[in-house]
């Protein structure tokens, strides 16, 4: 008999460890949107009411398992030149996290090839729909949650010496810097700052208080062989019929 411990973790890591977010999942009270909702469809209804007691959790149509190479961290060195040697020694670009997710899909139960084939057809559609419509994933692991994350692939692994064909698939996923919501936080700020009429550098950061200047460019500063000219800097005003001898 499995414990409740073992059968919580079975359940959260190996079952349902993807949930859909927004997207697909947005018309939904919370946004979330358990896979299991797609993969199990007749028993999701029994698995919100707390579970049926005829349920075994070794005949769901899918299991999952993280593969070797996910990221936790993922830095990398720049190698473009420094303002000096100290920030050289440290500079690191940080880059998106990874996971990838292993689904195991074993042909099981009365007429199980013609279920797979129906589950895995009404689960693309549904992950197409989701992808388009901009939904993004947060995948469990037991080393950690990735949320947020973006889908880029869906592939067949299926062990060529297996009987049973297409039966392992790998989910891969991608965890941006910039999220959505960061976005929208650095937009709406932009925007209270001119609602508000504070003063922003905005697209205007790194501009000369110079520029727009139309003698900027000719200060003596600029052209140090025009300061010992005798007449440099004088104008001539137009229509005197004067004439610049050097």
């Amino acid at each position: 008999m499995i414990n409740s411990g073992l059968a919580a973790f079975k359940l959260q890591f190996q079952i349902s460890p993807i949930v859909l977010t927004g997207g697909l999942a947005g018309g939904i009270p919370g946004g979330m949107l358990p896979l299991i909702s797609i993969t199990e469809a007749q028993n999701f209804a029994g698995l919100l009411s707390g579970g049926s007691s005829d349920l075994d959790l070794d005949e769901f149509f899918a299991f999952f398992q993280p593969l070797p190479g996910g990221t936790l961290i993922d830095q990398q060195i720049g190698h473009y030149p420094f303002a000096n040697q100290a920030v050289a020694a440290n500079a690191v670009i940080a880059q998106p996290l990874k996971i990838s997710m292993l689904m195991i899909v074993p042909a099981q139960g009365p007429a199980a090839y013609a279920v797979k084939l129906a589950t895995l057809m009404s689960l693309q559609a549904a992950i197409k729909q989701h992808n388009a419509s901009g939904g993004t994933y947060t995948v469990v692991t037991p080393a950690a949650f990735y949320a947020n994350c973006v889908m880029t692939g869906l592939v067949d692994i299926s062990n060529q010496r297996s009987k049973k064909v297409q039966n392992a698939w790998r989910w891969d996923f991608e965890q941006p810097l910039l999220t959505v919501a960061d976005a929208q936080q650095q937009q709406n700020s932009m925007m209270s700052k001119l609602t508000a009429g504070v003063q922003t550098d905005g697209s205007l950061s790194g501009l000369e208080p110079t520029v727009g200047s139309p003698f900027s460019l000719a200060a003596p500063s600029l052209i140090p062989a025009a300061s010992g000219l005798p007449a440099a800097g004088t104008a001539v005003a137009p229509g005197s019929g004067g004439t610049f001898t050097p």
